[in-house]
C-alpha cells in the first residue's frame, strides 16, 4: 500500500551545490503530502545523470551551478525528457534572467531568497500548466534585449578585474571571495552576455562601456 501511495505522489528531484540549501528544500517539501523528493545533485552534470536514471516529474533547479550552469542542465534534461517540469531558482530578480531561463525551457522562476518560497504551490501549479514567476521579479522596461542588463554589481566588479587581466586566483584575493567563487560569477557573466571566451567577453566589455578603460 505505501509502494502505491509513492506511486502516485509527485516526484521532484533536487539541484544546488550547496547541501544545506538542499536539506532546507527537502525538509519544506517532506512536509507536503503529496511530494516525494527522490534525489539531489549538487551539479549540472550530475543533475542530467540523475534525472536520467530517476526521471523525476518535477527538477528544481539552482540557476548558479559548478561545471555547467543551471540553464545548460535544463536545455540537457530536456532533450532527454522533454517533458519534465523545471523549476528554476535563481538569486537574480533582472527580467534578462528571467528570459534567459525561460528560453532554456524552465517552467517556472523563482527567486531563492524570497520569504515566502512555497516550492509545494509552485510545483503543484506548473503540473497544472501554469508558468509559475516570483511575484518579486522586476519588469524593467529598459531591459529590452540589452544584453548586459542582467549582470549584478558584483559580476560587473568582476567584469572590470577580468578586463584587467587578472586571473580567477588574484580576483578572489582582490575580493575576498573564494577561487570557485570567482569562477561561478565569470561563467554566469558569461552566460548573461551569451559569450564563451575571456578575449570576446573583454572586446564586448569594451565596446559595450561595462567596463572603465584606465
Amino acid at each position: 500500500m505505501a509502494e502505491n501511495n509513492l506511486a502516485k505522489k509527485i516526484s521532484v528531484l533536487l539541484v544546488d551545490d550547496h547541501s544545506l540549501v538542499r536539506r532546507g528544500f527537502r525538509r519544506m517539501l517532506e512536509d507536503e503530502e503529496d511530494i516525494n523528493v527522490v534525489g539531489e545533485a549538487s551539479d549540472g552534470e550530475e543533475a542530467v545523470t540523475l534525472a536520467r536514471s530517476l526521471k523525476p516529474q518535477v527538477v528544481i533547479m539552482d540557476c548558479a551551478l559548478p561545471g555547467i550552469s543551471g540553464l545548460q542542465a535544463t536545455r540537457k534534461i530536456l532533450q532527454l525528457a522533454p517533458e519534465t517540469l523545471i523549476l528554476m531558482l535563481s538569486m537574480h530578480a533582472e527580467e534578462t534572467w528571467v528570459r534567459q531561463a525561460m528560453d532554456a525551457g524552465a517552467r517556472g522562476y523563482v527567486l531563492k531568497n524570497a520569504m515566502d518560497l512555497e516550492l509545494g504551490s509552485a510545483i503543484r501549479r506548473m503540473l497544472k500548466g501554469e508558468t509559475v514567476l516570483d511575484g518579486q521579479l522586476s519588469q524593467q522596461e529598459n531591459l529590452k534585449g540589452e544584453r548586459n542588463a542582467g549582470l549584478t554589481p558584483r559580476e560587473v566588479e568582476i567584469l572590470q578585474l577580468i578586463c584587467d587581466g587578472k586571473s580567477n586566483k588574484e580576483i578572489a584575493v582582490h575580493l575576498d571571495l573564494s577561487a570557485n567563487t570567482v569562477a561561478v560569477h565569470r561563467a554566469n557573466i558569461m552566460d548573461a552576455l551569451g559569450i564563451h571566451k575571456t578575449a570576446e567577453l573583454v572586446v564586448y566589455a569594451i565596446r559595450n562601456g561595462l567596463v572603465n578603460i584606465p
